[in-house]
């Protein structure tokens, strides 16, 4: 099987007729983000709260749930402040510090939403429903769109809602893996962290694996 790289891969596509083309294209940005281009995994950002919540299915995917609506509405809320106002007036500069505001207000968002809906899950989730603020693989997508001079709005919130989705991924993968290790059968000085930092460290060369098929 021939593997493309993306950027010839997105060529090709342009070329298809009217919206065929166009859909075509936010479905591969969308694919690439999730899987070939892991945020979590290939990218390994994000880590404190993917290791200290993939403990439990049930709360994994309600903390991958918030980092996806999170993920893909600052990326698209990012795009147009960097386009419509940091860059034209040459404000650059200020993006970090912008780029963390928005994220924060989607963060308080997320937590009054979930406060009010699910309590047992707000509970469960406790300070590291808060800390997505400062969830490196957050501000990494927002960053990582800006490096991608092509996009428009559209692909940057396919970007960000494929990224979320390939946070969500990795975490509930490895909450169902940790649900079914019995830590008797592991050797005590491997339980807990190390076992959990050895299988990321696995199921990370699967997801590097995908990269060889479509790559940025």
């Amino acid at each position: 099987m021939n593997h493309l790289p993306i950027s010839l891969f997105l060529a090709n596509i342009e070329g298809a007729p009217g919206a065929s083309g166009f859909f075509a294209q936010l479905l591969v940005i969308f694919l690439a983000a999730a899987f070939t281009d892991n945020i979590l995994l290939t990218r390994f950002l994000g880590m404190c709260s993917f290791l200290a919540i993939s403990r439990h299915m049930a709360t994994s995917f309600g903390l991958g749930l918030a980092v996806v609506f999170v993920t893909t509405c600052t990326a698209a809320i990012n795009y147009l402040v960097h386009t419509y106002l940091t860059k034209p007036f040459g404000l650059e500069f200020l993006e970090y510090i912008i780029f963390i505001v928005v994220i924060a207000a989607f963060v308080q968002l997320v937590e009054m939403i979930i406060e009010r809906y699910s309590p047992p899950l707000y509970y469960t989730l406790g300070i590291f429903l808060p800390l997505i603020t400062v969830n490196c693989a957050i501000l990494g997508v927002s960053l990582f769109m800006l490096t991608r001079e092509g996009y428009g709005f559209a692909q940057s919130l396919v970007f960000g809602a494929g990224s979320g989705l390939g946070w969500l991924v990795a975490i509930v993968l490895m909450a169902g893996i940790r649900e079914r290790i019995r830590e008797d059968k592991v050797p005590v000085g491997l339980r807990g962290a190390g076992i959990t930092l050895i299988v990321t460290g696995i199921l990370a060369m699967g997801f590097v694996g995908f990269s060889a098929m479509i790559s940025f």
